[in-house]
């Protein structure tokens, strides 16, 4: 199956065929379609403005329910343990541990991805809906771009800026992924460098605001790299903001902590068009099951993690990006 939608990527880019493409977690499940074979009742999208939705009006006015079903400190804890365990036994530098948090809300996926403010969101009926801030890979002109975001806080802090920039832990596991990252737009890509380290984003949602810090590297690609863009996409995956370093290891160690299947969570997702990619990690996602929703969500651990903090991490990081109240900002 991998190697099956690789062999498509690379055919559309060779064809110079403008497409979608939406990868799991674990590489082994994909949807990659032609932008013009796609039907927005299934399957709606907007990356950055590049979207197949027009927008719809939303009121303003509508009463929100929103409801977590966090899990209990100790559930979250045992799975917390075994990553510190082999991050302290040296086998990981730091490791990205997620969970899955049954949310009850009147909102509908639709409505969510229609209300939603971000840099990048899709929906598809009936499965998923995820509206990511963290972009994956970019290309544009022969160059490529990734974004590693590692680092969260409550903008409502005092002096949260220069209190997330001097935390010593979120310090370490911002440049170990930005090292990370480097190495992997190595493999396919000369001239790496970081252009931008650690600066900051703020994002609204509907429980308040968070910052979060980011950094920009890029590198060189060969002047046939449309020949292969399945095999660039692939390079780079999973991505390491959402692994951690070593990444294959660290990828062992995940898939013992975590009880739950990602799925398509933290995963990419991305349009292709003339030979330059758009693409996000797959953050910030609500999938269907059975009746209701779960939010899947996580954080980076590192020898310097506290479980209390990080659990409290969690919960910031379980909303919608609502931003009711931008236009008196």
């Amino acid at each position: 199956m991998k190697q099956e939608y690789i062999d498509y990527i690379n055919k559309l880019g060779q064809q110079n065929v403008p497409f979608l493409f939406v990868i799991n977690y674990k590489g082994d499940e994909a949807i990659i379609k032609p932008l013009e074979e796609i039907n927005n009742t299934e399957i709606k999208y907007d990356f950055n403005g590049i979207t197949n939705c027009a927008s719809t009006h939303i009121n303003e006015d509508d009463d929100i329910t929103w409801n977590i079903d966090m899990p209990t400190k100790e559930c979250y804890a045992k799975g917390f343990n075994i990553v510190r365990k082999n991050i302290m036994a040296g086998n990981s530098y730091l490791a990205n541990y997620t969970c899955c948090v049954p949310v009850k809300t009147n909102m509908s996926m639709k409505y969510i991805f229609i209300i939603s403010k971000a840099k990048y969101r899709i929906l598809i009926k009936d499965k998923l809906v995820c509206f990511s801030p963290e972009s994956f890979i970019k290309i544009n002109n022969r160059r490529i771009f990734s974004f590693p975001m590692k680092g969260t806080a409550d903008a409502a802090s005092p002096d949260a800026e220069s209190i997330l920039l001097s935390d010593a832990k979120e310090s370490a596991e911002h440049a170990t992924i930005v090292d990370l990252i480097r190495n992997d737009l190595s493999k396919i890509a000369t001239n790496v460098r970081v252009d931008k380290y650690r600066y900051i984003d703020y994002i609204s949602n509907n429980t308040g605001k968070i910052i979060q810090t980011s950094s920009q590297i890029s590198g060189q690609l060969s002047d046939d790299y449309r020949q292969h863009i399945g095999d660039i996409i692939e390079s780079q995956l999973p991505a390491g903001s959402i692994t951690g370093a070593p990444k294959k290891k660290t990828v062992d160690i995940i898939a013992e902590a975590e009880d739950y299947q990602r799925g398509f969570y933290t995963g990419t997702m991305g349009i292709c068009i003339n030979g330059n990619i758009d693409s996000a990690v797959m953050i910030r996602f609500i999938e269907k099951q059975g009746d209701g929703y779960v939010f899947k969500t996580g954080g980076g651990i590192t020898s310097k993690s506290d479980c209390n903090k990080e659990y409290n991490e969690i919960k910031q990081k379980i909303y919608v990006p609502i931003c009711r109240d931008d236009k008196d900002d």
